[in-house]
């Protein structure tokens, strides 16, 4: 099985909110994977694509996607750990099609998107993992924090 990976594009929209609803469907957050479908999501994702905003991957095997990543970098304040990094890579709506899980997609997705972010002089990266997920992001060196969330109506 030969992968390849090329760079999403605006075209890739409905692709990217297909993947995100079966994240969260195969996570289990059946309200996530409505929202992934949702006018408010799949304009929010446009624009995005559009303006390069964000980025990343589609993993493809025979000219057929079976993955992707999305990438953004976004602003950051300044941490005690880390004084001088303003900025940190965003990833998300990571995703392989069952039939290509563990066999390694995942994997060169994730270190495409490594690469991506050193080519733009990002140091740090933050993402947000499901169970299922995480040791696969821990075998890579990802560390889990302490991130809280809170809705604020």
């Amino acid at each position: 099985m030969t992968v390849t990976l090329r760079p999403v594009a605006p075209s890739d929209c409905d692709l990217i909110c297909r993947h995100r609803h079966d994240m969260f469907q195969t996570a289990g957050d059946q309200e996530a994977a409505k929202a992934a479908l949702s006018l408010a999501y799949r304009e929010w994702q446009q624009n995005t694509l559009q303006s390069g905003a964000y980025f990343g991957f589609i993993a493809e095997v025979g000219g057929v996607a079976v993955g992707g990543v999305g990438l953004m970098v976004i602003d950051w304040p300044p941490h005690h750990l880390y004084p001088d990094v303003l900025q940190r890579g965003y990833v998300l709506n990571v995703f392989v099609e069952p039939d290509h899980r563990g066999k390694g997609v995942a994997k060169r997705l994730m270190a495409a998107s490594d690469d991506a972010f050193n080519t733009l002089g990002i140091t740090h990266a933050v993402l947000t993992a499901t169970d299922q997920a995480r040791p696969l992001y821990e075998r890579d060196g990802w560390q889990q924090t302490a991130q809280m969330a809170k809705e604020l109506r």
